[in-house]
């Protein structure tokens, strides 16, 4: 912990204070300052919150259904809970290769797709990649589905934990399969579930493989996320202390969010009743 974490974040506190290593110029707080007031800044911070709200919401639902489809036991589920895991052995760097190539507006092989059943009038009828509407949603695709498997074994997990009996005895009681999902599977893989969300959270929220990879932020910095910003600044333009300044204000934002998460929606003693 001294080696890799608390002597890092003391170098990247200090370096927030300087205007980079070169020069060793102390400028205070005017690199956050700067961080703060860029409009570059609060733009790579609102398409990292989408992108991370939009990410994570849908790996949470589709892993949901997944995971209480398998739940059910049926004969080849084993084999598909396999199959599903798949996407968690290719790497972040892989996987944003083969959506770029799946997505090309040349060649890519879902607009052709989309164009054999005539959703689309040409093959190059939607730029994936190069349209700054479709940007985002395109590089969120190749997350969730590289990261919903994860989501889909922890909620598997926590699913599986649930003793039969609560749901014999809410079946005798009349309850349907809606209501003992609602009152019995929600409430008691609630802690498993607020976990694996801000475990994801965190995870998509400094997402930077799949990113550069397929857009390097663009265009026009629609899928620039804050991960990004910070790798420019700091690679190409020399900015030691913006980038550092940058790199603390968001962890600070970050560990804000997941700390009022888990305050208010964590509660692992409660049980289902």
């Amino acid at each position: 912990m001294s080696l890799f974490f608390i002597y890092p974040m003391f170098l990247l506190a200090a370096n927030s204070f300087l205007s980079n290593k070169d020069t060793s110029e102390w400028v205070g707080f005017h690199n956050y300052i700067h961080v703060l007031t860029s409009k570059s800044f609060h733009q790579t911070l609102l398409n990292t919150v989408n992108y991370v709200l939009g990410a994570v919401t849908l790996e949470l639902a589709i892993g949901m259904m997944i995971a209480l489809m398998l739940s059910t036991g049926f004969k080849g589920s084993n084999v598909i809970r396999t199959l599903m895991l798949t996407p968690l052995m290719i790497s972040p760097l892989v996987c944003g290769l083969v959506w770029k190539f799946m997505l090309n507006d040349q060649f890519g092989i879902l607009n052709v797709f989309l164009y054999k059943v005539g959703l689309i009038d040409t093959p190059q009828g939607i730029l994936w990649l190069s349209d700054s509407r479709y940007a985002l949603i395109s590089v969120m695709m190749a997350d969730i589905w590289l990261t919903t498997p994860f989501m889909m074994l922890v909620l598997l997990a926590g699913i599986n934990g649930i003793p039969q009996r609560l749901y014999e005895a809410a079946q005798l009681d009349g309850a349907n399969k809606f209501q003992r999902f609602w009152h019995i599977t929600l409430p008691s893989i609630k802690s498993v579930m607020v976990v694996a969300v801000v475990l994801r959270m965190i995870d998509a929220a400094r997402t930077f493989d799949i990113i550069w990879v397929m857009t390097q932020g663009g265009p026009n910095n629609s899928t620039a996320l804050v991960s990004t910003a910070i790798y420019k600044s700091l690679a190409r333009y020399n900015q030691e202390g913006y980038a550092s300044a940058m790199a603390i204000i968001f962890m600070i934002l970050l560990l804000g969010i997941c700390s009022v998460f888990l305050k208010y929606f964590w509660n692992p003693g409660k049980k289902a009743s």
